[in-house]
Parts: C-alpha cells; sequence; structure tokens
C-alpha cells in the first residue's frame, strides 16, 4: 500500500506501508522518483531519472508539506 500524502503541481508524495520505520517520503514525477530523509532534516536519500532542478523542486514540496507528511505518517503508522 502506498497512500498518497500530498499532490503539488506534477509531484506525488507517498510513502509504502512496509518499509523502513524512519521516517522518510517518496516524491514521484512524470520524468522519474525520489525519496527524502525527514529527521534530523529534509535531505535526499535516491533518486531516479530527475534533473538537478527536478530534485531541487521536490525538495521545496517536500519543506513545504513537512508537517502534513509528519501528521500522516504517525496517522499511518499509529505513532
Amino acid at each position: 500500500m502506498a497512500p498518497t500524502v500530498v499532490r503539488d503541481g506534477q509531484f506525488r508524495l507517498f510513502f509504502f506501508s512496509r518499509e523502513e520505520e524512519r521516517i522518510h517520503v517518496h516524491v514521484s514525477h512524470p520524468d522519474g522518483e525520489a525519496k527524502f530523509w525527514l529527521t534530523p532534516q529534509v535531505a535526499l536519500a535516491t533518486q531516479t531519472g530527475l534533473s538537478a532542478k527536478q530534485q531541487r523542486e521536490a525538495h521545496a514540496v517536500v519543506e513545504a508539506h513537512i508537517e502534513e507528511i509528519r501528521n500522516a505518517w504517525n496517522h499511518h503508522f499509529g505513532n
């Protein structure tokens, strides 16, 4: 299961239900995908297919929606 947390422009932010425990979010874009750690700060973990500009845009989207992401994570995983 991969619930969508946020849609912002061409980006869809989501996480997988059965993945690692460290809080993170996946970002999907028509050109590729990325994974960002949320702690101790927002940081790119992996990416494929995104240009440097798209990576910066994805990072900005994650930062802009950080509280929504954390709330959705806590609600989904019961923290």
